[in-house]
């Protein structure tokens, strides 16, 4: 069939061209997935409509018909990083930077077919999440790195070594999904979650001293991992004028990356468990209101929950690539709280916003930054979007997301007595295309 020929070249083109990069208030997880997420602020556990139920909420699938949707969001994040305070000879290290990779197209797709009235199977593809950063920036004088056996004579960049810093992380999922309506208006769901990450890191030298693989630690190119895990959900119609729903994704359990396995901690970056739980309210037949609520457990990730401090204070004990060494510092789960408003303002036009609010992963605290400035997560998220029906039942979407700038400040984890501070400025565009199939 020509949808499955449509199906194949998408997943192709992901495998070759996923590289994403996601700060929100989910970690570096999106906002959302799918037309309808993009459009709402990801507050979908609850709403019903477009193929994207393996990515939110499995049992949606059951109320989606039949359809392929692909989509792309143009994502635009600026990024500068700054350091005050350092004194005597690390005084060079006093100066700011400004990340260069300002622009990423992150595609997705999806299909959803109803086998029957109770039965229905799809498959979504979309990139989970990711992180990446690039400064150049260095301190322009020659012999200035903290790692001068890799370094040679070469200035010293932000985070001590030299070159380039920073590292790309994307993340794509593939989830193939089934649903049955196992009671009138009661659906269950199951979407297995085949993970591929792709990951690189680049100017880090300054660390080697405090991993166990000093070789595997920075500046290896790109290395590659697979990874699997599950996602379960519910989905009731309870009145014509209330939905609920309620997911739980697994943790997905990831290979080592070989080449970096001196950096994270036993050499891995699974993907943390996290579940949702949604409403959806019709008070007519003009507009939809939905609440979501989703816990990310960051914490029971070594890679992300583990202290920045553990492999600086203590290299021998805890030295980077161990399971006790260090990362991003997300030490306790994080809630996100999301709203989303839809207004059925014509047959063709339907039109949506959502806000979404996510608690930071470390606490109201940087206990230090320096790893955090790679990783920056504005907790604040607007959107707003417009869906257009064609005369053949095809439709059109389009999504804006802002992202609330802010400038988050704390102690230096290098450089004591100095203080460091990042400032992304995030914005994004959403267009995806829905065909409509016949049975």
């Amino acid at each position: 069939m020509r949808f499955l020929s449509k199906i194949q070249y998408f997943i192709t083109l992901l495998l070759i061209g996923f590289t994403t990069v996601s700060f929100a208030g989910g970690g570096y997880f999106s906002i959302g997935y799918g037309p309808t997420a993009k459009q709402t602020a990801g507050a979908v556990t609850a709403v019903a409509g477009d193929a994207y139920a393996g990515a939110s909420n499995p049992a949606k699938l059951t109320a989606s018909g039949n359809k392929f949707e692909i989509g792309t969001e143009i994502f635009n994040p600026y990024r500068e990083v700054k350091r005050t305070g350092a004194t005597g000879p690390a005084a060079i290290y006093n100066f700011k930077s400004k990340s260069r990779n300002s622009l990423f197209f992150i595609p997705e797709m999806a299909y959803s077919h109803q086998v029957n009235d109770k039965l229905a199977v799809g498959v979504t593809a979309y990139a989970n999440g990711g992180l990446n950063s690039e400064y150049n920036d260095t301190t322009g004088i020659p012999g200035t790195s903290a790692s001068p056996a890799a370094c040679g004579v070469r200035p010293g960049n932000f985070f001590g070594g030299c070159g380039e810093a920073g590292f790309d992380l994307a993340q794509l999922i593939i989830a193939p999904t089934v649903a049955w309506e196992v009671a009138p208006g009661h659906s269950i769901g199951v979407a297995p979650l085949i993970a591929i990450q792709r990951y690189k890191a680049f100017g880090l030298q300054a660390f080697q001293g405090v991993s166990r693989y000093p070789n595997n630690q920075s500046n290896k190119g790109y290395d590659h991992a697979l990874g699997a895990g599950v996602r379960i959900g519910w989905f009731g119609e309870i009145t014509p004028w209330l939905s609920l729903g309620a997911a739980y994704a697994t943790k997905v359990y990831m290979q080592d990356f070989d080449k970096y396995k001196g950096l994270f901690t036993d050499g891995s970056f699974d993907i943390p468990a996290n579940y949702s739980i949604g409403a959806a309210i019709k008070p007519n037949d003009d507009w939809l209101i939905a609440v979501d609520v989703q816990r990310i457990m960051f914490k029971d990730v070594g890679a992300v929950g583990n202290s920045l401090l553990n492999s600086l204070v203590n290299p021998v004990s805890n030295p980077l690539g161990d399971s006790s060494g260090s990362g991003f510092g997300w030490s306790r789960d994080q809630t996100n709280y999301r709203l989303g408003v839809t207004h059925f303002a014509t047959p063709r036009l339907t039109l949506r916003g959502g806000y979404a609010y996510g608690e930071r992963a470390y606490g109201n605290g940087l206990k230090s930054t320096t790893f955090s400035l790679l990783t920056p997560n504005p907790i604040h998220q607007a959107t707003l979007g417009l869906s257009w029906k064609t005369t053949t039942g095809d439709e059109m979407h389009f999504a804006l997301i802002h992202y609330f700038e802010e400038t988050l400040t704390g102690p230096s984890a290098l450089f004591p007595g100095a203080r460091e501070s990042v400032t992304p400025h995030v914005n994004a565009v959403s267009v995806t295309y829905s065909w409509a199939l016949s049975e």
